[in-house]
């Protein structure tokens, strides 16, 4: 299965937007185990390639104004009432929970209920802490490529392999920053190629792109916990877990306040995706899931059984984008940006 769409150029890389009469100058920097991302002289983002963690994930992400929007646990400590828990959820990845290599006989299969393939979600281990999921390895990164003043992008190649090291796929990512006055936006140009066998996108909720919010945007009450006052909002100007787990939308927002002042973050689905179903939860978990079909439990995909493959040789293009904005919702232009992402 193959999609094709333009390069992300966007009006908000060029020089005439009128939003961009105060966006920063943007450039990224290549390191050993990370890869730095950088508004005007500041860093706004790191991408973490070090293969000590189970896949490659962005933390930290910031907001204009220096203020993170995603959870800082595990990979530092976390501040006093905050949630310790899914220490798989590490603030900006991608896989999928059942990843099924056609043809290869597994030594270690996914923990995952009717799971029949690799797992690359959670970091389950045995007893004995021998791990039971998948590994994803930066084997390659590219140089920056600067489209615009206010737009930079890098290459980067991963393989996914089984928990005892065997390739099973391979994947280009391209990662671009686009800064705004409101807001960041990180775009991921991601191409799957099954280069070694036939892949099934196994069924499962657990999935796919997703990021994990700051505690000060949870809506899910807890005592002894931060958050509970945050707000998740859908495309579709829905605003309660109920009404957004499982079920499509173009993006899911979260919001609340960080000392006083809103912000917030939302992740955007490109039209040309296979259309995602949204694992959304209260606790701080927004993640666009495409593969999950009826034993997911999401509502979109209650009578569908057909799981995504991709052919031996073949290739899978997905785009997904991540804003990081000040404001709200509305004051932080998130359906304007979306529309710009989608072109």
């Amino acid at each position: 299965m193959r999609c094709r769409w333009l390069p992300v150029v966007l009006l908000l890389s060029g020089g005439l937007h009128p939003r961009l009469a105060h966006a920063e100058d943007v450039t990224i920097a290549p390191g050993k185990d990370a890869i730095e991302f950088k508004a005007g002289s500041g860093v706004v983002a790191k991408y973490l390639t070090d293969p000590k963690y189970s896949k490659p994930f962005m933390y930290p992400m910031l907001a204009p104004g220096g203020v993170e929007v995603t959870r800082g646990w595990p990979m530092v400590s976390a501040p006093p009432m905050g949630t310790t828990d899914h220490v798989h959820q590490k603030s900006v990845w991608f896989c999928h929970g059942d990843v099924i290599p056609e043809g290869i006989d597994l030594k270690v299969k996914t923990t995952e209920r009717n799971g029949k393939g690799v797992d690359f979600w959670s970091e389950a281990k045995d007893k004995d802490g021998k791990r039971r999921h998948g590994h994803m390895v930066c084997v390659k990164v590219g140089e920056p490529k600067q489209h615009a003043k206010h737009h930079a992008s890098i290459e980067t190649h991963n393989e996914w392999r089984t928990p005892d090291g065997v390739k099973i796929m391979d994947e280009v990512r391209v990662i671009h920053l686009i800064d705004t006055p409101t807001g960041r936006l990180f775009v991921f140009e991601i191409t799957l190629k099954a280069t070694v066998c036939p892949i099934i996108f196994g069924d499962t909720k657990e999935g796919s792109f997703g990021i994990r919010v700051r505690d000060e945007f949870r809506m899910e009450k807890r005592p002894k916990l931060i958050g509970g006052d945050g707000l998740m909002t859908n495309s579709l100007g829905k605003a309660t877990e109920k009404d957004i787990w499982g079920l499509p939308g173009d993006w899911v927002d979260t919001s609340g306040k960080v000392d006083g002042k809103e912000f917030g973050v939302t992740v955007f689905d490109h039209p040309k995706n296979p259309r995602p179903s949204w694992h959304a939860r209260g606790y701080g978990l927004v993640a666009a899931n495409p593969f999950g079909r009826k034993l997911s439990g999401f509502p979109s995909q209650k009578d569908k059984t057909d799981l995504l493959k991709i052919e031996k040789g073949g290739e899978l293009k997905l785009k997904y984008g991540v804003y990081a904005h000040t404001g709200n919702v509305k004051t932080g232009k998130v359906a304007e940006t979306y529309s710009e992402f989608k072109k």
